[in-house]
């Protein structure tokens, strides 16, 4: 039965997605392994390195309908790793012995880490596809929102006035920058292995660089330039990666949360009757899909510096760091896909309440604009003097409870240099949006 959260019959689609789970599972991984020692196979008979005929009848067995699971898993039990017990059953399924040229001069090692590239290869593809579903969704609220004026945040304390559009565009620029690191990682990441038993190709006596440039072009993955089987910096780029995106993600989410808590309520998670409903109080519409994008993203974290750990590899051939990999990497693949199904849902439907978002800007009566209005008053009293005299009397709009348009306008100093229109002015939201606007179109005009 199912122990991980992942492959929860319950929670299975909630934390992760079928997709991701498929490339990752047993029979797409033992799939690889066929493919890959197809391949072989198939060049090699090309190259004359091992008998033609052998060759064929090594590509038409590696088929995944042919193979016995419990001999498979028992024999992985017994020795320790899959390659073996696989490559046995191609041999015994082969007519005339022809099967013992399978897995020519290749090592356990080679299939495993290849089988892994072509894994990360799908699972790369699956990501970049929500990815730019998660682009396009953040373009369409930055651009519908463009000059919607929503209340800037510090150390979660209202600061100056921003536009909606504006918060979704700064997220959006950094799903563009994963979108690239994507593309320029796929060349470095996306090479196969095949060195032999301490990576120099001495198991072939002729043909072993042609061997290792035609498997690699059979699979479609780059060819190395020296073999990879202790330096894990391809992998550990890859977790890195992995945990970029859901730090991006976590950003979603914790903002998404802020924003709908009961005092705020600026935007909302898409509704669907009963999601997010608390079992004792009917009132409450609960952040769910930014809860499991915390929690998942919290792991793929963890995971990214577990990737990091299997570098620390000893020689040619390494004693337990490398099995690090089969343990995280298909997690964090998983769990990452789950948040960002989440966060397609989120952004695909989020409710938006530009009127609250207004009246969350108006319910400090002017204090938010003091940075617009001392900014106005520096050129006549100087920007220190502005700045302590503003300070001053936005102490006293909070104690005697007034707006701070009509301190400022009682204030004899002040009135000296500009009248209450021009005052006004100061304390308009609208007019204090800085460049917020054109940083939106920056961005909306960089998209891919």
């Amino acid at each position: 039965m199912p122990a991980s959260i992942i492959d929860s019959k319950i929670f299975g689609d909630i934390f992760s997605d079928a997709r991701m789970r498929e490339v990752w599972s047993d029979e797409n991984r033992t799939a690889k392994y066929l493919d890959i020692e197809r391949a072989l196979a198939k060049v090699q008979g090309e190259l004359g390195i091992i008998p033609k005929h052998a060759a064929e009848e090594i590509v038409r067995n590696c088929e995944l309908s042919q193979i016995d699971w419990v001999k498979l898993k028992a024999k992985t039990e017994a020795i320790g790793y899959p390659i073996i017990a696989v490559v046995n059953q191609i041999n015994a399924n082969c007519k005339d012995g022809l099967g013992e040229y399978c897995h020519w001069g290749a090592t356990t090692q080679d299939i495993t880490d290849t089988a892994t590239i072509l894994q990360i290869r799908e699972g790369l593809a699956l990501i970049e596809s929500d990815l730019a579903e998660v682009s396009a969704s953040l373009a369409a609220l930055a651009k519908r929102h463009r000059d919607t004026p929503i209340i800037g945040r510090s150390n979660l304390q209202q600061a100056t006035p921003i536009t909606f559009g504006y918060k979704m565009a700064s997220i959006l620029a950094g799903i563009e920058r994963h979108r690239e690191r994507l593309t320029q990682m796929k060349p470095r990441v996306l090479v196969g292995e095949f060195g032999g038993a301490s990576g120099t190709l001495s198991s072939l006596e002729k043909g072993a660089m042609e061997t290792q440039a035609g498997l690699m072009r059979e699979l479609g993955l780059g060819q190395p330039l020296i073999s990879w089987h202790t330096v894990r910096d391809n992998i550990a780029e890859v977790g890195a990666f992995l945990g970029l995106v859901g730090g991006s993600l976590g950003k979603i989410a914790m903002d998404v949360k802020l924003l709908m808590q009961t005092e705020v309520a600026e935007v909302f998670e898409p509704f669907a009757p009963g999601r997010g409903s608390s079992s004792t109080m009917p009132q409450k519409r609960n952040p769910i899909s930014c809860l499991y994008i915390h929690a998942n993203v919290s792991v793929v974290r963890q995971h990214a510096a577990a990737l990091m750990d299997a570098m620390v590899a000893d020689h040619e051939r390494s004693t337990g760091p490398w099995e690090i990999e089969w343990v995280v990497l298909p997690e964090a693949f998983c769990l990452l896909s789950g948040a960002l199904k989440q966060a397609k849902f989120i952004l695909s439907g989020l409710e938006v309440d530009a009127a609250q978002m207004r009246r969350n800007i108006d319910m400090t009566h002017g204090l938010v604009m003091s940075e617009a209005v001392m900014m106005g008053l520096g050129p006549y009293l100087g920007r220190e003097y502005a700045h302590d005299l503003v300070y001053d009397l936005c102490r006293q709009a909070l104690a005697e409870k007034r707006a701070l348009i009509d301190i400022l306008a009682a204030h004899p100093e002040i009135t000296k240099h500009v009248n209450r229109a021009k005052l006004q002015e100061f304390c308009d939201p609208m007019n204090n949006l800085g460049q917020a606007g054109v940083m939106v179109d920056r961005v909306l005009a960089s998209l891919r």
